[in-house]
């Protein structure tokens, strides 16, 4: 069913802004969102990464103190999915919820492979920020 919405979250044991900070620098993404493609880099102040598709560009709202961290992508036919991102305050820690959308004629294998990739990655965000030190409280 075209429209269809799933949200996919993850809790990770670190203050939120911190979360928040480390989803909304697109230069962090090579750490954590394999699931975008691989290649990630900046080429001329954009944010590209390669896909079985082709090229894709990247572009993350501005900067903000909500957690908000939805990003554009433009596929290689040049159409444009928008892709909310909220890191929201959970206890002492954070919850990250990303929103897939079904697109036009996706399949149900090729949506849930989609709901797979954006969990694993959201899994190894979690990794990556739990195995930093912890903040210390100064």
């Amino acid at each position: 069913m075209e429209g269809e919405s799933r949200h996919v979250a993850q809790r990770i044991d670190r203050p939120w802004p911190a979360v928040a900070a480390f989803v909304a620098e697109p230069a962090n993404l090579p750490a954590w969102a394999e699931g975008l493609g691989s290649g990630i880099e900046q080429r001329d102040g954009v944010w590209t990464a390669e896909t079985a598709g082709g090229r894709i560009e990247i572009r993350f709202a501005h900067a903000n103190p909500y957690g908000v961290a939805d990003h554009d992508v433009t596929l290689p036919d040049g159409s444009v999915v928008h892709v909310p991102l909220r890191v929201l305050p959970f206890g002492s820690g954070a919850e990250v919820v990303l929103t897939i959308r079904r697109g036009p004629a996706m399949s149900d294998d090729d949506f849930d492979a989609d709901e797979a990739a954006v969990r694993a990655d959201l899994q190894r965000l979690r990794a990556v920020l739990e195995a930093a030190p912890a903040p210390t409280d100064a």
